[in-house]
């Protein structure tokens, strides 16, 4: 129970400032006008739920949830996104199609508004990458 509860504040940790490192990117909210969906990033056992509106971040929700209502999933281990969230990340660890092909993320639901907004969301994902930069 306690590593579920240290993967969750780390999965926080990792997430807390997604919302205005979008949201201050003027083109990735124009790139994004049209998408309102919900999504769920899942770091070791600690699930969140980002909410999208109109290319804006609205909401980031940590779990524990007993029936999470999103679209899609994105589920990795802490270490894989430790690295991919890096200023420049690994070689294998820049995209996340490079993960899901290394079987070192799963890509779960319903794919359309995540492959319909492909762009939008690689960057929304790769956003904390910014933050390390600074």
């Amino acid at each position: 129970m306690r590593a579920a509860r240290r993967a969750q504040a780390m999965g926080c940790n990792m997430l807390e400032n997604l919302a205005a490192l979008v949201n201050a990117d003027a083109n990735l909210v124009r790139r994004g006008r049209f998408v309102d969906t919900t999504f769920l990033i899942a770091i070791d056992g600690a699930d969140t739920l980002v909410r999208i509106r109109e290319g804006r971040v609205i909401e980031i929700t940590p779990g524990p949830f007993i029936t999470p209502d999103y679209s899609f999933a994105l589920r990795a281990s802490r270490a894989v996104w430790e690295k991919f969230w890096q200023p420049l990340p690994p070689l294998g660890f820049t995209d996340v199609f490079a993960l899901v092909k290394s079987k070192q993320m799963r890509v779960e639901g319903d794919l359309h508004p995540f492959m319909a907004n492909l762009l939008y969301f690689k960057d929304v994902i790769a956003a904390p990458r910014k933050e390390r930069v600074s």
